[in-house]
This record gives C-alpha cells, sequence and structure tokens, in this order.
C-alpha cells in the first residue's frame, strides 16, 4: 500500500505553518483537560464522594503538567535516543549544533521522558498543595491515552516511526514524493512495513482509553487511590512491549541483549510499578468518608 500524499503541514498562517504534530499535543491537552473536569465533577466516583482537587486547581496543574511533557519529552528523547544532543552543548561547531537540544520544531520526542516530567510535575504540585500525590495520579492517568492517540495518528501523517518489514495485506511503503524532497531519499526504504503507528493509536489509545473508563464509571476504582494510576501504568507498559516487536527500533540504538528494545527496556518499569499500586490499592479498603461530629 503507498502511504498518501499527507502534508505536516494543515495551514499556513503567514509566516507561521499549522502543522498536524502541534495540532495533534493541543487536542490531546484540550479533551484531557475537559475529561478531567468531568471525572472532578462527578463526586460520586470519589473517596469520600470529594475529588482531590477542585476545578479551578485543575486549571493550574495543566500548565505544570504540559511543561512536564514538553520538557521532559524533549531531555528524555536526547537522553534515551540521542545522547550526542547533550555533549553538543560544549563540542558543537555551529550554534545549530549546540543548541539543537532545544529546538523542538525538529522533532524528536520520547512518550517515557514526557511520563517522567508528568510525574515529576504530579509530585510538585502535589507538595505545593498538600494534595495526596496518588489520587492526584488518579486524576490525569485516565486522560493519557487520549493525547497518546492523537499523537501516534500525527506520527502516522507525518511518515515517522515506523514499524518493522513485513508482507501482511496492509502494510505501507512509507515512501512518497513529499518525503523525498524533503530528505533526498526515503528513511524507511521502499520495503512494504507494518504502520505501527496505527497499531499503537488504538492499543495505546482506543483500547487504553476503554479500560480506565470501566475502571472508573463502571467499577467504581477512583475509590482505591492508585489502582488507575497502576492500571494505566501496567496497560501502556504492557501494549508499548508489545507493539515494539512491530516497531523498527530507534536509529542508531545497539543491539540490547534477549532481542530487547530501549522502548521495552522503559516500559519493563513502568508495569511493574503498576502492577505493585494494583497490589497495594487492591489490599486496602476503599477510602470511607470521615465520620460526622456532633
Amino acid at each position: 500500500m503507498p502511504f498518501p500524499e499527507f502534508d505536516p503541514v494543515l495551514i499556513h498562517l503567514g509566516p507561521l505553518p499549522i502543522r498536524w504534530y502541534a495540532l495533534a499535543y493541543v487536542a490531546g491537552i484540550v479533551l484531557g483537560w475537559w475529561y478531567a473536569a468531568r471525572l472532578i465533577k462527578t463526586e460520586r466516583l470519589w473517596p469520600p464522594g470529594k475529588p482531590p482537587i477542585n476545578t479551578t486547581q485543575l486549571d493550574d496543574l495543566v500548565l505544570w503538567i504540559v511543561l512536564g511533557i514538553i520538557l521532559g519529552g524533549r531531555l528524555g528523547y536526547a537522553l534515551f535516543y540521542k545522547p550526542i544532543m547533550y555533549a553538543q552543548l560544549f563540542t558543537g561547531q555551529t550554534l545549530g549544533e549546540r543548541f539543537e537540544l532545544f529546538q523542538l520544531w525538529t522533532g524528536g520526542m520520547s512518550f517515557h521522558g514526557g511520563f517522567l516530567g508528568v510525574c515529576l510535575a504530579i509530585v510538585l504540585y502535589a507538595r505545593s498543595q498538600k494534595i495526596d500525590m496518588l489520587r492526584l495520579g488518579d486524576v490525569i492517568a485516565p486522560v493519557v491515552p487520549i493525547g497518546l492517540m492523537f499523537g501516534r495518528l500525527a506520527n502516522f501523517i507525518n511518515g515517522e516511526l515506523w514499524g518493522r518489514e513485513t508482507t501482511v495485506p496492509w502494510a505501507v511503503r512509507f515512501c512518497n514524493d513529499r518525503i523525498q524532497q524533503m530528505y533526498g531519499f526515503c528513511p524507511a526504504g521502499d520495503a512494504p512495513r507494518h504502520p505501527s503507528q496505527l497499531y499503537e493509536a488504538g492499543l495505546e489509545g482506543i483500547v487504553l482509553l476503554s479500560i480506565l473508563s470501566l475502571g472508573v464509571w463502571r467499577f467504581d476504582l477512583l475509590k482505591k487511590p492508585g489502582y488507575i494510576t497502576g492500571l494505566f501504568l501496567v496497560g501502556y507498559g504492557v501494549c508499548r512491549a508489545a507493539l515494539e516487536n512491530v516497531r523498527e527500533p530507534d536509529y542508531g540504538m545497539p543491539d540490547f541483549p534477549l532481542g530487547l528494545t530501549m522502548g521495552m527496556m522503559l516500559s519493563i518499569p513502568m508495569i511493574l510499578v503498576g502492577a505493585w499500586l494494583i497490589w497495594r490499592a487492591w489490599n486496602r479498603p476503599p477510602v470511607e468518608a470521615p465520620a460526622s461530629k456532633e
């Protein structure tokens, strides 16, 4: 199947290009913000009938999270996949090389880095507001798959992060005139490959969102602090580790033992921590409302 002639730029507003990838971030944040606000306003979901934050606090938290996504995603990408960016701060021959780490428009973001950035934002905000960190995490975890879905769809439109070579009927050749004009060649070659970006949009986005929604709305898991956060960590970690088998490893990565990839190794700690949070929440009774004063 030939790759469609997608243009990564949706529209130009004068000299400013509006890219699909940027819109994916905006859509994920705005819809996630809306969904989190809906969860907060539904007090019956929370112990003891009251959410950990109000909508005003959520508005403040969103700014912290956006910074965590952007800074964590970029710094994590450089750390995990292209550490030379850090060395170039001191050894770069040109200004472009020296400041490549901060050139977000050139691409290169890591989910695991963004995840760590969001975790740090939640910890810092929870401490500043004296809020239970696990309950605050339970506000954010159910909405993350929304952003993941939009992000992976944008990856597909950009023709990046493609899958391994395959002969399945729906395989895609990630090569078209736009890509050839941009790079002078097709980085993915002309071989048919798994559209792994769409697999990830489906599993990490739609399926994981559905599982977490069932946990929230059907099984009242928000009444066990940390359960939904743990369920997200396990769900994402399993999906990502499984899909690494059909996703082409990032360029320049060494051959890790046991056929592991960087994505797998970064997902294993998420699964372990998530399993521990689920076990911890499962073995504790739901938080009850405090006794009324006479």
